[in-house]
């Protein structure tokens, strides 16, 4: 970092570089499409179940095989790649990513299937790092994830609300799927007016950060957390057949409780700084816990409606708070560029591992496992402040 930028970054919002307005806009738009997918699982997968193109525990694979990829792209770009070429890299990223949502509308086996939400998961992850990159290096890295968050749910929300209204019953997954991929390539348009180069953060000895107590526990409790959402999130549908709701209804509910996202995102932009971390992780945790004990209750139909609703607005509520919880752990940010990854992951491992306990069309075990999860997360917290107090870092 060269002495003007020192000093800019000393006064200004960034600890390096200074983007504009637009190339902050832009990068986060890059990074939404990466994360389009997670509001739209329970509508295309859902599909793709209905349609017989997958089983239960096919359907829980697909989901587990792109979120990990997501997760695996995000880390390779944001660890161990320059930021750099940026405009060229969301640009070749983007297509990559159209192309294999065009590859899954025509896959006509579950392997295929895998193979082409692989492809994407690893471009998803590189986009995705396209916007953390830029964040991890705000001074309010907070509140620019509330942003972020707020932005990518508007988008899940409205593209949930068309493909389960229009595309998904006039040409069933194959037809969101294309959709996908236009969203992909018209927003080549926005790639290009993203901030070239981005500064570089120190990143000397940026493992050894990560592999402290503090560090691993805080990225833990994330994944916990994350593994609650991501177990009920991909088994929506089947849950909701099972208590007597029709696929319709939950898509219905699947674009409100994205709505509810976005005022979760919001709330916490707006109040991020007025809440301790640690109180608004616990109850978050308990709350979610709640939900899915309720949810494996046997809900009808309203109580379903409620706890999606909730679930939705407690998911990215809390999205700001675990940011400072990574930046508390680890001060050198490290941590917080794995937040994505550790998020991406717990998402990834929920449905592979909630799918060992299905018991053929029983999908009652799923919110039990989620419940288990969520309390996990509250636990792992716990632990943190424990030993960050004995270091005088809580």
């Amino acid at each position: 970092m060269t002495a003007s930028q020192a000093a800019q970054a000393e006064n200004g919002d960034w600890l390096v570089g200074n983007p504009s307005g637009l190339q902050l806009a832009s990068a986060l738009w890059i990074g939404s499409v990466g994360l389009l997918i997670l509001g739209l699982q329970p509508v295309l997968l859902g599909a793709l179940y209905t349609e017989g193109h997958v089983t239960g525990d096919e359907l829980a694979l697909v989901a587990t095989a792109e979120m990990i990829a997501i997760a695996i792209g995000s880390a390779i770009v944001a660890m161990l790649l320059p930021a750099r070429n940026m405009r060229w890299k969301s640009a070749v990223l983007l297509v990559l990513l159209a192309l294999a949502n065009f590859w899954t509308a025509y896959a006509s086996s579950p392997n295929a299937l895998i193979g082409a939400r692989i492809l994407a998961g690893l471009a998803e992850g590189g986009l995705v790092a396209v916007a953390t990159e830029l964040i991890a290096r705000s001074r309010r890295a907070e509140r620019i994830g509330g942003y972020f968050v707020t932005l990518q749910t508007l988008a899940q929300c409205a593209l949930a609300l068309i493909l389960a209204l229009y595309a998904v019953p006039a040409a069933g997954s194959a037809g969101g799927f294309i959709a996908l991929g236009v969203v992909c390539l018209l927003s080549l348009a926005v790639a290009w007016t993203v901030a070239d180069d981005y500064a570089d953060l120190p990143k000397e000895e940026q493992f050894a950060n990560v592999a402290t107590v503090p560090a691993i526990t805080a990225l833990l409790s994330i994944f916990c957390y994350f593994m609650f959402f991501g177990a009920v999130w991909a088994f929506l549908e089947p849950i909701g057949a099972q208590f007597g709701i029709d696929g319709r209804t939950v898509g219905l509910m699947v674009s409100a409780s994205l709505a509810a996202q976005v005022i979760g995102a919001l709330t916490a932009t707006v109040f991020e700084a007025r809440i301790d971390y640690r109180f608004a992780i616990t109850i978050i945790g308990i709350v979610a816990t709640v939900s899915s004990v309720l949810l494996a209750s046997g809900p009808g139909l309203s109580v379903f409606w409620a706890v999606a609703l909730v679930m939705g607005f407690i998911l990215l509520f809390i999205v700001p708070y675990q940011i400072r919880f990574a930046i508390t752990a680890d001060e050198t940010r490290t941590a917080a560029l794995l937040v994505p990854a550790a998020q991406l992951f717990g998402l990834a491992i929920g449905p592979i591992a909630a799918s060992l306990l299905i018991d053929g069309a029983n999908f009652r075990p799923v919110p039990e496992f989620a419940a288990a999860t969520a309390l996990a997360s509250v636990l792992l917290l716990g632990v943190f402040v424990l030993v960050a107090r004995r270091r005088g870092k809580a």
